[in-house]
């Protein structure tokens, strides 16, 4: 899995016991849709990309172009349990690399990175959200709702169209708790803490945390395919 990065946090917003915390159960719809996508050259790498994964039986997470290293393309992917090895990004990127070639959605010179979502994973579809109850996340909406459109606190499993999330650190006479509209989420991913590493320690998902250390000093990323020049 991809270093850990930055210092882990305390447990304050630790995962809350109740009949909504993540599930160890894979997920049931493996062809779920993403309810968060790309824009503009991403969305197109994406529309590209994503039959030839889901062909191989993993799921698209996300797609960033950067201008890293000139440009580089990232690329998470992961199998439907959210669980991902080395050897299988090497599959991915051995796949789409030639499909990228032909279509040439960047159109210049490029490096292709490809890698698991990591533990501060972004949650991209109802599912996640649902897997990952219980924990610490970040929300942005594209639309706010009440005057605000960013937010921080323990996500709750979906409940049709919406997602709770609860606020521990609410001001007093401010709401505790909002639910949001998932078409309204426009970015969303999880925050490192120290339950959150120990749960994808527990679920295979991560790394142990001495070697991810080392990982994290060496500028590794032991969850990724080694990057290719275009």
């Amino acid at each position: 899995m991809p270093p850990l990065q930055g210092p882990r946090s305390g447990e304050p917003w630790g995962p809350h016991h109740g009949t909504d915390l993540m599930t160890d159960a894979p997920d049931q719809n493996p062809a779920e849709k993403r309810l968060i996508t790309e824009t503009g050259v991403a969305a197109r790498v994406a529309q590209i990309i994503e039959p030839a994964i889901e062909g191989l039986g993993f799921r698209l997470v996300r797609v960033k172009v950067s201008s890293q290293s000139g440009c580089t393309v990232q690329i998470m992917v992961e199998r439907p349990d959210g669980t991902m090895s080395v050897d299988e990004c090497e599959t991915v990127s051995r796949t789409i690399s030639p499909i990228l070639d032909v279509d040439d959605p960047i159109g210049g010179a490029y490096y292709l990175e490809i890698s698991s979502p990591g533990i501060d994973r972004p949650l991209v579809r109802a599912g996640d959200f649902a897997r990952w109850a219980g924990y610490e996340a970040k929300v942005e909406l594209a639309t706010p709702l009440d005057g605000r459109k960013r937010f921080r606190g323990i996500i709750r499993a979906p409940q049709g169209d919406t997602v709770r999330i609860d606020l521990p650190d609410a001001k007093e006479g401010l709401p505790s708790s909002y639910d949001l509209a998932l078409r309204d989420i426009g970015e969303a991913h999880l925050v490192l803490t120290d339950a959150l590493v120990r749960e994808s320690l527990r679920r295979g998902s991560a790394p142990p945390q001495d070697d991810a250390q080392d990982d994290a000093e060496d500028d590794e990323d032991e969850g990724a395919a080694p990057p290719l020049a275009h």
